[in-house]
């Protein structure tokens, strides 16, 4: 790798050392490096670029693989935060990472995507995008249950009433899924895990559907709500965001696109969950 593309979370690093430090050390290794200027914007980011080395944390990088998802350049995070679980390290090793990135010493993992469109109760497209943690659906300012039916690839499957569902990929196994009582997958899996959030019922457990499989959504909502709060929201990686109402229905299926992560450690699986989730 030759050509770099820094991006940072500057609630992180405000000052910019650590992107100071690695353009400082990429230049005098006589490679190429752009620093972000402008938090979320990427028009400087060039086609040909090796890799995107980004600062700050799990969700710094989720976003960049948003935003960034149809450029197919591996990305890399050092974290400046707290568990970092996607990153590969941080502030303290950056010359160790730089090192093994010039040098070669690493390899590409691919991970999944998922992409949702969320059609208003007409049947116009309001919303689209990818994510590559997960999809949920949960309520807006209140803590009422709601009911929603879910379908899959076309058919009814079961409905709920919970706070909420989650719509994982395996990268997104460890995240809200994990927190939900959801499985933790091998993160290049190829499959969705669908958890309800705190659901009333004792016999809802976790479902593991395939990566071919189109998952629907169809909101109800709750006959006890005043009509001006009949509000619901669909997370995309629990940033971008999309507004519900009863009778909004929401397609996931497996997006065309991956986000490919480098890694450097030889470390397994089972090893990074001990680590960070002790």
């Amino acid at each position: 790798m030759k050509k770099f593309y820094v991006i940072n979370n500057e609630t992180k690093d405000p000052c910019r050392r650590t992107a100071g430090r690695i353009s400082d050390y990429l230049m005098k290794r006589h490679a190429s490096c752009i620093v972000q200027e402008t938090v979320g914007i990427y028009d400087d980011i060039p086609d040909d670029a090796d890799c995107v080395i980004v600062l700050g944390g799990d969700g710094t990088l989720l976003r960049a693989s948003r935003n960034l998802v149809d450029k197919n350049i591996p990305f890399i995070g050092i974290n400046l935060g707290t568990l970092g679980y996607l990153t590969e390290g941080d502030r303290n090793n950056v010359p160790e990472i730089l090192e093994r990135l010039l040098a070669g010493e690493y390899i590409i993992e691919e991970r999944m995507m998922l992409r949702g469109r969320v059609f208003s109760p007409d049947g116009t497209i309001t919303h689209e995008d990818v994510a590559l943690n997960d999809l949920t659906a949960n309520r807006s300012r209140s803590l009422r249950v709601f009911s929603f039916k879910l379908y899959v690839n076309g058919e009814f499957l079961y409905m709920y009433t919970a706070d909420g569902i989650i719509i994982s990929t395996p990268t997104g196994s460890t995240a809200y899924n994990l927190s939900c009582g959801g499985p933790i997958v091998e993160p290049t899996a190829k499959l969705f895990l669908v958890t309800p959030i705190a659901p009333h019922s004792l016999n809802n457990r976790s479902l593991i559907l395939s990566s071919t499989d189109t998952i629907e959504l169809e909101i109800l909502g709750n006959e006890k709500d005043a009509e001006p709060d009949r509000k619901y929201v669909a997370y995309f990686d629990g940033d971008s965001e999309a507004e519900l109402v009863p009778g909004s229905r929401v397609e996931i299926k497996r997006a065309d696109q991956v986000t490919k992560i480098v890694k450097l450690s030889t470390q397994s699986f089972l090893e990074t969950l001990r680590t960070k989730m002790s």
